[in-house]
């Protein structure tokens, strides 16, 4: 990579790792159960529970997301950890969101319940771990864990801009990129893979990119990526 490129990766992840660019985005939800847990409205556990459905539903256009998780956390009361302990989960086969539906919602909550009930926070729980156990979906160490690696991004890093910074003991160093169509095709334009691939091992070799960049805080690449989109992919 070019001094040029990196300098323009560096302004673009300072400039738009701004919460303006991020009003109307997924992170808007578990931010605004951040904010009442350092106010003492809301619990760790909100947070996490905001964060885990918000980005589970982080596909599509953003104005969908945006309107099918407000309708989750209004049918929620905005107290997702009390739905979430309480039991009573609105379980039928009616979408919430795309290809989602409310037993897809239930079953989410009660094995979010299991683990709360043995744990008070999810901070705990490796990649794969949230895949299993909190998804419900068959181990796979090949994947490239897109929502699970933007929600531990949301929850670790903490410069006090965009993310949320609640989990204290894990390191931001640790986070990888997550990694979807869209990202990947930017991450190859710029030269920052050139597996064909979009698993696991790619994911790895971007943020590794990423952390000579950033040292200790490869994550922030995301931001840089998102620079490179919103500029129209302008390197002059």
């Amino acid at each position: 990579m070019d001094d040029c490129t990196r300098a323009k990766l560096v302004l673009w992840a300072d400039t738009y790792n701004d919460v303006r660019y991020f009003t109307e985005d997924p992170i808007a939800f578990p931010r605004r159960f951040a904010e009442g847990f350092r106010a003492g409205r809301n619990c760790l556990q909100d947070v996490e529970v905001a964060a885990v459905f918000a980005a589970h539903f982080a596909w599509g256009r953003r104005a969908m997301i945006v309107r099918d998780c407000g309708r989750l956390f209004d049918h929620m009361d905005w107290k997702p950890y009390d739905y979430v302990m309480k039991g009573e989960w609105k379980s039928d086969a009616v979408s919430i969101h795309r290809t989602v539906k409310w037993c897809d919602v239930a079953a989410i909550c009660s094995r979010l319940k299991n683990i709360y009930e043995g744990s008070c926070t999810l901070e705990g729980l490796d990649i794969d771990g949230f895949r299993t156990r909190v998804y419900g979906q068959k181990s796979d160490l090949k994947a490239p864990g897109k929502k699970i690696n933007m929600m531990r991004r949301w929850m670790v890093r903490n410069d006090g801009r965009v993310d949320l910074g609640l989990w204290k003991n894990s390191d931001p160093a640790e986070l990888l990129i997550p990694l979807d169509v869209h990202v990947y095709d930017e991450a190859a334009a710029l030269g920052l893979t050139a597996r064909k691939q979009k698993d696991m091992t790619t994911v790895r070799e971007i943020t590794s990119a990423f952390n000579e960049i950033f040292p200790g805080d490869p994550c922030k690449g995301d931001f840089a990526l998102f620079g490179y989109g919103v500029t129209g992919h302008n390197l002059e």
